[in-house]
């Protein structure tokens, strides 16, 4: 039996990368996706753990060959899902989790439309940059981009089959976990 593919996208600060991990220590059948890079890895992280980490010439050589079901250029660095990651999980019976901005759901949901696509939205902009600025680990300057970038992502929550709202962190992990039922 073949696996289902969730895609969980939404701004920085909206809390999904706390809620797909919270969800994937609670689902056994639901495998993370993980992710190529070309950034290098940071303190702690481990090669195809975090991420699968190339050189930017492994990496363009596998864009070109369409590896890739989704890529983008992220501040310099080179960020894709390779296809037959996902494919060999969903073959498996694995449902198989993406954790991508709108531009690489879009890119995923066209070559394969069955994805479910799932937007996590904070309460409000004011909330958001609360959370953001509470952090600690951006500058005002920093914060304020990030604000920019969450509006323009904001934007696209409608392109996604499900919108869920994190208000409250055990509220919206609920209402996510429907969804994987």
């Amino acid at each position: 039996m073949s696996g289902r593919l969730f895609i969980v996208s939404g701004p920085s600060g909206a809390g999904k990368s706390s809620l797909c991990t919270a969800l994937l220590s609670e689902c056994p059948d639901l495998k993370l996706s993980i992710s190529c890079t070309t950034r290098q890895p940071r303190p702690g992280e481990m090669d195809g753990r975090e991420y699968h980490f190339l050189s930017v010439s492994d990496f363009e050589c596998q864009r070109e060959r369409g590896d890739f079901l989704e890529w983008a250029n992220v501040h310099g660095n080179l960020y894709g899902t390779r296809q037959s990651d996902v494919e060999a999980q969903l073959q498996g019976g694995y449902d198989v989790l993406l954790e991508i901005d709108w531009q690489g759901a879009r890119q995923v949901a066209e070559k394969m439309p069955g994805a479910i696509r799932i937007f996590i939205l904070p309460p409000s902009l004011d909330e958001l940059r609360s959370r953001l600025a509470g952090r600690g680990q951006d500058d005002a300057a920093t914060v304020n981009r990030r604000m920019a970038a969450a509006e323009m992502e904001m934007s696209h929550a409608d392109e996604a089959t499900y919108r869920v709202v994190n208000i409250d962190f055990k509220e919206a992990l609920a209402e996510l976990r429907k969804f994987f039922s």
